[in-house]
């Protein structure tokens, strides 16, 4: 599953692992987002200031994501 939200997109990826999360693509930076404690996982070459950004939007749409990861994983 990939959505579009301000500007970034918001991957789930099929095959992927446990705990739920999800990757942030930025225009140069990509971000792994925990969905169940909204943790950054793994950040490459993101500033604090954009993973700030990212976790309050991951957080503002966080049930939806939750829902995608269960989807594609149970």
């Amino acid at each position: 599953m990939r959505v579009t939200l301000a500007g970034l997109r918001i991957v789930v990826y099929p095959n992927d692992h446990p705990p739920a999360h999800v990757y942030v693509l930025g225009p140069r930076w990509v971000l792994v987002v925990e969905l169940l404690d909204l943790q950054v996982r793994e950040a490459i070459r993101c500033s604090e200031h954009e993973a700030r950004k990212v976790l309050r939007l991951v957080e503002s749409y966080r049930d939806e994501l939750i829902d995608a990861w269960r989807r594609f994983h149970g």
